[in-house]
């Protein structure tokens, strides 16, 4: 990527193997793409309607630079509802997605040189974005063997004097994993010990099968230092309308506002209006498709486990399995290489996601079961 006229800071970047399956995914007319984790469901049609009736009513101007007051109620009203959780609308911001909300973060917090620690596997652009604002990742590697739980005492180990946050993704992706009580407990009384901050990615909140989802700012003494990144991408099926939100104090809250100044200024207005409807009727929006996914992932967990030299563990939430290969042989790359050219199905190696994702690959549940059955009936016949 050398060029005279690229910043010398990206000549020596190397496209992931997240980006290149994008390219990858025209490859073959009969492909079955288990990639990127974009729903095969299209945004409910009540959604859509009434969200375009708003937009011949006007609202296709800049919205509040915190976010439409009306959503901004809404979230408030679902985490009171839901979590018996307290937010006032100035502890709350409309971004174009989780991605730019963590980004936004980061600049808000980190001064150069200052640590995130980043529990591995993880969703990959969180290290790149820490590097973006010249902070520095500090990888937490967990472990199949403890069902990708956080080691507590591993944790600690890496704190240092320029520790200054701890990334928390549950559901997670890629592995699928939920921390349970006992550990969001632990790493709160680490954040509050250590004087930290916490980033809790809970983007995919609605999937979680064997228990019920706490949010982190819920844990006692954590809302003051928890920093939540919300979505309306996977719980509502609405990827493209790159619509999410900031959960933080308000200090916090106006510090990103005015970094966002220089950036976008405000999240799309149709968007949000398209989020408000989204948000009030979650129910029966959400809780079908959650079922869809469980049995999806559900399904094929035991066709995975039915095929030799590849294993995964009990599903337990979010719409992914991280598929353990290690018995074939091949590393990440070379076994997504193999199931795309010999089976024609699209994955992602696991190595994208960090070091100790190598021997593994992650495949998303983003298509119905027949299309899965269709799926491991061809991986059924590869040669491993």
């Amino acid at each position: 990527m050398k060029h005279r006229f690229l910043s010398k800071r990206y000549w020596n970047s190397i496209t992931t193997p997240m980006a290149e399956v994008v390219d990858l995914a025209y490859k073959y007319d009969d492909l079955i793409n288990l990639s990127l984790g974009d729903p095969d469901y299209i945004t409910d049609k009540s959604i859509i309607d009434e969200a375009f009736l708003d937009a011949h009513k006007g609202h296709t101007r800049y919205a509040d630079s915190l976010g439409d007051p009306e959503l901004r109620y809404e979230i408030a009203n679902f985490y009171q509802k839901t979590y018996n959780h307290e937010l006032s609308d100035r502890e709350i911001m409309s971004v174009v997605g989780a991605c730019h909300g963590m980004y936004l973060v980061l600049e808000a917090i980190l001064d150069d040189g200052d640590e995130v620690i980043v529990p591995e596997p993880y969703f990959t652009p969180y290290y790149n974005q820490i590097q973006l604002v010249r902070g520095k990742p500090v990888i937490l590697e967990t472990y199949e063997k403890d069902h990708f739980q956080i080691d507590v005492e591993k944790l600690k180990s890496l704190i240092t004097n320029r520790t200054k946050a701890i990334v928390v993704n549950t559901p997670n992706n890629p592995t699928g994993a939920c921390l349970d009580q006992e550990h969001l407990q632990a790493i709160a009384k680490v954040a509050i010990e250590h004087d930290l901050i916490v980033i809790a990615d809970e983007v995919y909140g609605g999937f979680s099968f064997q228990r019920e989802f706490v949010p982190m700012a819920t844990i006692e003494g954590m809302k003051e230092r928890t920093i939540t990144l919300g979505s309306f991408s996977k719980d509502y099926a609405m990827t493209g309308w790159r619509i999410g939100y900031v959960l933080a104090p308000s200090y916090m809250i106006d510090c990103i506002r005015d970094i966002n100044e220089g950036i976008c200024f405000c999240a799309p207005s149709i968007s949000q209006r398209a989020a408000i409807y989204a948000i009030r009727m979650r129910e029966s929006i959400l809780k079908p498709m959650a079922e869809e996914y469980k049995k999806r992932v559900e399904y094929a967990y035991k066709r995975i486990n039915e095929i030799p030299k590849i294993s995964v563990l009990p599903p337990q939430g979010t719409f992914y399995l991280f598929v353990n290969i290690k018995e074939t042989g091949l590393s990440s790359v070379e076994m997504s290489k193999k199931m795309l050219e010999e089976a024609h199905v699209l994955v992602i190696p696991g190595s994208a996601f960090g070091k100790s994702g190598e021997g593994y690959i992650r495949i998303a549940c983003t298509v119905g079961v027949d299309r899965l059955k269709e799926a491991f009936d061809r991986i059924e016949k590869i040669n491993l």
